[in-house]
């Protein structure tokens, strides 16, 4: 039996820029796919705005790990081998997405009606309207609750350990296993996460402030 020291420390702590990087696909794939999911969720074509109100129940309805284990272990059913780098990033993506586009969906609508009525006085097109006056207002608005939701995304990158993704916790995992001293490993790996998480949480927070007393004014 080993004990843990400095090279388990390490290794535990090298595994953080494997849930950065996963963290950091997530929320730019969910980003991207989940601003279409906004836009479809707050546009005129009604067949759209059904599908992205299912794709929103799906995600938002069923847990991540029971995503995970969707891609992971039903992939290979359908003849496709997958590697847990994708499994992981598909699954964390869909899930931000179907998040972040509600998120977004409700601060689009946060904008005052009468912008919108403006802009169609001017005979601007949706795009135009969307581009040039609702997404820069709904934007500053965006800023605080997307950052807030970030911190979810890094710690819902602990749950691709179950299936053997080499992030911080399942770097626990396995130092845990060759030390069989879960007090100190367990510790360790906590204090990463709240590393990484506390800064953003009070980012977000002093945003909220910020932005609060802007509406105020």
């Amino acid at each position: 039996m080993r004990t843990f020291g400095w090279s388990e420390f390490w290794f535990i702590v090298e595994a953080a820029r494997w849930t950065l990087a996963l963290s950091a696909i997530a929320f730019v794939g969910g980003g991207i796919l989940g601003l279409g999911v906004a836009l479809a969720r707050t546009g005129d074509i009604v067949w759209l705005r059904n599908i992205s109100l299912a794709f929103i129940k799906l995600f938002q309805g069923t847990p991540l790990l029971l995503q995970l284990f969707l891609i992971f272990f039903g992939a290979p059913v359908f003849g496709v081998e997958i590697d847990p780098w994708i499994a992981a990033g598909a699954a964390l993506t869909l899930n931000s997405a179907a998040f972040l586009g509600e998120i977004w969906r409700g601060c689009i609508e946060a904008v005052p009606h009468g912008q919108t009525e403006a802009a169609q006085a001017l005979s601007l097109t949706w795009s135009q309207r969307m581009r040039d006056v609702v997404l820069p207002q709904a934007r500053r608005i965006a800023i605080a609750p997307t950052v807030g939701y970030l911190v979810q995304i890094v710690k819902g990158t602990s749950l691709a350990a179950i299936i053997g993704f080499t992030e911080i916790t399942r770097a626990g995992q396995i130092v845990n296993n060759a030390t069989f001293q879960p007090m100190a490993v367990f510790s360790v790996v906590a204090a990463l996460y709240f590393v990484m998480c506390w800064p953003l949480s009070r980012f977000a927070a002093r945003l909220e402030r910020r932005q609060a007393a802007a509406w105020a004014r």
